[in-house]
């Protein structure tokens, strides 16, 4: 709308947003123009009408050049990013831990505030889950964990020094802390009354770890490249080496899903036998752990213990000694779980009316029970047994469809109790 936009711009204003506008739709018609040739094509020929001398189709169009330096900063986010795992990865590899096992914390020291917010923004979440870390924690003080130590780059030296480069070299290594500190910050810096200064090409700065009072290198260890140092804390947790096993159980579970040839909308319910005389540490981490591993699974894990007899079993495989722990994991059709005390008395007591009633149930196809349970909020009226009287069952009061719902329920009953 020319006229309100001149009212409220005026004519120069007018004309400048205009401008911007119609380049604005014309770098977004080009752009499109892949994805939805008709539609931008349209857009394009009404643009046409406002600019003499254009192409005669969007698709005659080049497709338009990036600008600035958005790119570049990208690739340097994430670059960074790249040497942070690496140097991690290294620290695992040394001590001989995979990366299935969680460690606690990890910190980067970097003198650079730009480094550290790098890592510390949108790629922060991207390095804890490659590398199982528990947090990050960005470092701007070189000297807290690390010494620094500078060495000559004969290579560049000897183009420039010629024969009084082992002087040269030699002071290099005599720099102090504090020397050292002031060539990161300067970018330069004059050795031996030289009358040009050594830039960053004739120096190169290393940062040696300098591990915390009190603490094995088993316990805290680093790598570095030079210009950036990366410190894993190594020690074993309780809540983490849970987490850890918990991370095994479900690789497990999902490698026995595969080669039972089931598709991951099959839905199963996973069952868990501890093979170990103490069951108390496998239990306790299927008890911490509860939740991750129902996320992961998509459904609880049960004990074996649970198990109805009339669970029709797909699979079942024993691990041994997997982080120190052996135990059996089965997959089974979802079943009903019955509680019999209620059933019997729907029958005021009789025994094989009630065992009637669970055959009868059980041989009716589980989904369809179950939708039958959902229309009849809840409740479904059996009438159709020979010789036995009708009966109203109650869902969650008589049976639960699966054993993962009578697992819930109980626990429900427990908190509100």
């Amino acid at each position: 709308n020319r006229k309100r936009l001149k009212g409220r711009t005026g004519k120069d204003d007018c004309h400048t947003a205009l401008s911007t506008l119609y380049n604005v739709l014309l770098t977004s018609c080009k752009v499109m123009s892949p994805f939805t040739p008709f539609f931008t094509e349209t857009l394009y020929q009404n643009l046409r009408k406002v600019c003499e001398g254009s192409e005669e189709s969007i698709h005659y169009c080049s497709f338009p050049q990036e600008e600035g330096t958005r790119r570049e900063r990208i690739e340097e986010s994430v670059a960074r990013m790249m040497k942070i795992i690496d140097l991690a990865r290294n620290v695992r590899n040394n001590h001989e831990l995979p990366l299935k096992t969680p460690l606690k914390e990890m910190i980067v020291v970097h003198p650079d505030a730009e480094f550290l917010d790098d890592i510390t923004g949108k790629l922060k979440q991207y390095l804890l889950e490659e590398l199982n870390v528990r947090s990050l924690v960005p470092c701007n003080d070189t000297l807290k964990y690390a010494t620094l130590k500078a060495e000559p780059n004969f290579s560049e030296l000897r183009k420039r020094q010629g024969k009084s480069i082992g002087l040269v070299a030699a002071e290099v290594k005599k720099m102090s802390q504090q020397d050292i500190l002031r060539f990161e910050k300067d970018k330069k810096i004059t050795i031996a009354n030289d009358e040009e200064p050594l830039g960053q090409a004739h120096i190169k700065i290393v940062r040696v770890f300098k591990r915390p009072d009190g603490l094995k290198d088993t316990e805290v260890d680093a790598a570095g490249d030079g210009d950036v140092l990366v410190i894993l804390d190594l020690r074993a947790d309780e809540s983490l080496k849970n987490e850890g096993v918990a991370r095994e159980i479900v690789n497990r579970i999902q490698k026995l899903r595969k080669l039972s040839g089931l598709e991951p909308t099959d839905v199963v319910e996973v069952y868990f036998e501890s093979l170990d005389e103490d069951e108390s540490v496998s239990q306790q981490v299927v008890y911490s752990q509860e939740q991750y591993i129902r996320d992961s699974i998509g459904s609880p894990l049960l004990l074996s213990c649970l198990m109805p007899p009339h669970a029709v079993v797909i699979a079942d495989e024993v691990f041994r000694d997997v982080a120190k722990l052996s135990y059996k994991i089965s997959l089974a059709r979802e079943a009903l779980k019955f509680n019999e005390e209620a059933i019997l008395a729907l029958y005021s007591g009789d025994v094989k009316f009630a065992s009637g009633l669970q055959t009868y149930l059980l041989s009716r196809d589980h989904s369809n029970l179950k939708s039958e349970f959902q229309a009849g909020d809840g409740k479904i009226t059996v009438s159709c047994i020979e010789k036995l009287p009708a009966v109203t069952v109650v869902l969650g009061e008589h049976l639960h469809v699966t054993v993962g719902d009578y697992l819930l329920s109980k626990r429900k009953e427990l908190e509100d109790w």
